[in-house]
């Protein structure tokens, strides 16, 4: 948010309140004849983090227009496995079997709380679905395994359009 806009011409970066809603978006599709409740606990990134934020205000803008589905704890995972896996074993130990959806901010998180499913004697991508962001090596083989339900890829590759965008200012387009 600057006064002076001749500093820049265009941004390229993640759209992280889309990545959101595609997970949402997902889960309503997936959700197609079931009725509620659907319960869900939420992972979240580094508290106050742009990801975070903007991945959980999507994903509630989508799932907030459907009553079926409920949110029922939130919390940060620091986006890293190990949190994720601690935060899932205190959600597991508080609701017990009332989890239906694990929306994790990002694959590393669900990939612990994976971990935290298993160790609590559930199946993972059975008994509670999962529905991550990122796209990472990891998340594609918990998907081939059963284990993780879909992943919103959220790719950091940028150069090349970068690269593009730069020959296109200079030419004056």
């Amino acid at each position: 948010n600057v006064a002076d806009d001749s500093l820049y011409v265009t941004l390229i970066g993640s759209d992280f309140v889309e990545e959101g809603r595609r997970a949402a978006r997902w889960l309503v599709e997936d959700s197609a004849g079931t009725e509620g409740p659907i319960r869900i606990v939420e992972l979240q990134g580094t508290v106050g983090s742009a990801p975070a934020n903007d991945r959980m205000r999507g994903f509630k803008e989508v799932i907030d227009g459907d009553g079926r589905f409920q949110v029922v704890r939130s919390q940060s995972g620091d986006f890293t496995r190990a949190r994720g896996k601690e935060v899932m074993e205190a959600f597991l130990k508080a609701e017990g079997g009332n989890i239906d959806v694990l929306f994790a901010h990002n694959d590393d998180m669900a990939i612990g709380a994976i971990q935290a499913i298993e160790e609590a004697g559930a199946r993972p991508g059975t008994d509670i679905r999962i529905v991550s962001i990122d796209g990472v090596r990891g998340a594609f083989e918990a998907m081939r395994a059963g284990k993780l339900n879909a992943t919103v890829e959220c790719n950091p590759l940028l150069g090349e359009q970068l690269a593009q965008l730069v020959r296109d200012v200079h030419a004056g387009r």
